[in-house]
């Protein structure tokens, strides 16, 4: 199945406290950004160790987040792929309001960990940028937009920007010079000073 076809997971209380540990969701964005991998290989990456990433890798199996790849395993060796192409919170204000702390505190967890990958990823951007060719640092972007809107248009924004951004997921197949390239969108409300 292409990573098109594959689903957007919706988190919900269960599915975001299994979720919810800053190794799990390291091994998760891993399996997303690179594709299937071991156990020993994810440790690897991750600076881990083996027992732990294969820890892990089970709790998320159990979970229905990654599944064995046996089209790559052999008997000694596992591989682990995505069983989604991503997850989402369709709406974070009832997980925030839930009744049990253990729900609120794994939200929070996870999302202190996607705004410590997102800085990590623009912070290699940062100091990696000159070893990439011309076209790409001039086809890169870092831009801050500060607008009026009601929560509806910022939902409204949301969604158009989320299309747009599914709509160019295959459109560089098959092309040589196609490289992974990150897009994150944080937007969010912010006092009058």
């Amino acid at each position: 199945m292409t990573d098109a076809r594959r689903p957007i997971r919706s988190l919900d209380p269960r599915s975001l406290r299994a979720l919810a540990h800053p190794l799990r969701i390291r091994i998760l964005d891993a399996l997303h950004e690179y594709g299937p991998a071991t156990a020993s290989r994810l440790a690897d990456r991750l600076d881990e160790s083996s027992g732990a990433t294969s820890y892990h890798l089970r709790q998320l199996a159990a979970h229905d987040f990654v599944e064995e790849d046996t089209a790559r395993g052999t008997a000694r060796e596992r591989w682990w792929r995505a069983t989604q192409r991503g997850t989402r919170l369709d709406d974070i204000g009832e997980i925030d309001r839930h009744p049990d702390p253990e729900v609120r505190g794994a939200l929070s967890l996870l999302m202190h960990e996607t705004a410590t990958r997102h800085a990590r990823d623009l912070n290699t951007w940062l100091g990696t940028m000159r070893d990439w060719p011309e076209e790409w640092r001039e086809a890169s972007d870092l831009s801050s937009f500060t607008l009026r809107l009601t929560p509806e248009l910022a939902g409204e924004l949301n969604t158009r920007l989320h299309e747009l951004v599914e709509s160019y997921r295959e459109k560089a197949a098959g092309d040589e010079r196609a490289e992974r390239v990150r897009v994150h969108l944080h937007s969010f409300p912010r006092a009058e000073d």
